[in-house]
């Protein structure tokens, strides 16, 4: 067939689940602009790095295929602005679900880490500045005004890592109190730093049947059990203990990092070695990584409102444009890193689909033999300055030296 050419979104905009949203009761007396559209936009804007309301305006001006594309022929920044404000969160975050219903389906066989370790589902949270005259609503102390994303991160695979659920809040929100929405079904091991265990989190996720592997404070006492051998020299303890009221016991693993600091941890995996329990809790950093990515490359610390559910909108919509991403690099079985995917993409955005996959797996050039090295003369050659610039040749330390010992300097 003859290649059209349309953006490089084409492959990614009508992968967006949307049909939800062609009911059209639910647009009733928004001619202008749909809230399909503005899903669409805005998920344009979170790929290509739009920066702000006049930005995405131009953007849509200047490429008339991507507003066919998206459904729309003219736009003014207000409109986007007051829509972003006034849709609803909850639509936002089930077409985000769905977005993660995809990416579960194209890594259902992956088994997760290496080793026995299996998948892990990785939880922390990531603080988003806002600016204090604009957002007194977000007020954590004086000079201080932000928000979070509570977020499960999943690690499918050694290079493959995706959030499967997101919870906003305030900045006043404790990890702990996100823990009971985001520690939900038995099927991986969960990851988690010292905010989020409690001796009632703690025998909830026991009798649960939940598997965890996690930091817990010097405020959490242990009665120890059983002492085990530790296999690796940076594992300080091993043991079997109970803690609190708990009558189910639990594995506790202190070890030392390559900086002497200490690390306690309690999980439920008997079955693995100290050693692989050291090295579980040491990929939770993996999340860490991504939360830095996302405000990089997404640009999720530039907000476009100052409202709360537009800012809620904006951070599943990053993480739409981030699942969107990875749909297409594991459709495409794209070994390049997600940086180096993203990046070809937004290279490759408003040229036609066999230019980016041509892009994507570029002809391997001829090879050479390179610059030949050439012997380096005993005397070094003066540089060229040329005509323009203003020269004046400096004097050297030893010269300097020897004039202070002779007083002439």
């Amino acid at each position: 067939k003859k290649d059209i050419y349309s953006p490089t979104n084409i492959l990614l905009i009508p992968l967006l689940p949307t049909e939800d949203f062609d009911c059209p009761l639910i647009d009733y007396g928004k001619y202008k602009l749909s809230t399909k559209s503005l899903l669409k936009i805005f998920v344009a804007a979170q790929l290509d790095q739009w920066s702000s309301y006049t930005h995405m305006t131009e953007k849509l001006d200047a490429y008339p295929k991507l507003c066919k594309e998206i459904g729309i022929t003219d736009i003014s920044g207000s409109t986007l602005s007051r829509r972003i404000n006034d849709l609803p969160t909850e639509w936002v975050q089930k077409l985000f679900v769905k977005v993660v219903q995809k990416i579960k389906c194209l890594t259902q066989e992956k088994k997760g880490l290496p080793n026995g370790i299996g998948r892990l589902k990785i939880i922390d949270s990531t603080e988003i500045r806002l600016p204090e005259q604009l957002c007194d609503w977000a007020f954590i102390s004086k000079g201080h005004h932000a928000v979070k994303m509570h977020t499960r991160l999943v690690v499918a695979s050694p290079d493959i890592a995706y959030p499967d659920k997101m919870v906003p809040s305030t900045g006043t929100v404790s990890d702990f109190e996100s823990s009971d929405i985001l520690v939900e079904e038995a099927d991986s091991t969960y990851v988690m730093d010292r905010g989020y265990p409690s001796k009632k989190n703690l025998m909830d996720w026991q009798e649960k049947e939940i598997s965890f592997v996690v930091r817990i404070t010097k405020a959490l006492r242990l009665y120890t059990l059983e002492e085990y051998e530790p296999t690796h020299p940076s594992v300080m303890r091993d043991a079997k203990v109970l803690y609190g009221i708990s009558k189910i016991p639990i594995r506790y693993v202190e070890f030392v990092d390559e900086e002497e600091r200490s690390y306690r941890i309690v999980t439920t995996r008997f079955d693995l070695t100290d050693q692989q329990v050291m090295e579980i809790y040491r990929n939770r950093w993996i999340i860490e990584l991504f939360f830095k990515w996302i405000k990089q490359h997404l640009k999720l610390t530039k907000i476009w409102s100052t409202k709360p559910q537009g800012i809620w909108n904006q951070m599943f919509l990053a993480l739409i444009a981030y699942g969107l991403s990875l749909i297409v690099k594991l459709q495409t079985n794209s070994k390049k890193t997600p940086w180096e995917f993203f990046r070809l993409l937004q290279t490759y955005l408003y040229q036609s689909i066999s230019s980016f996959k041509k892009g994507l797996r570029p002809k391997k050039k001829r090879k050479s033999k390179g610059r030949q090295k050439i012997p380096i003369p005993s005397e070094k050659k003066a540089p060229a300055f040329g005509n323009v610039a203003l020269v004046k040749e400096g004097k050297k330390k030893q010269e300097r030296k020897n004039q202070r010992k002779l007083g002439t300097y």
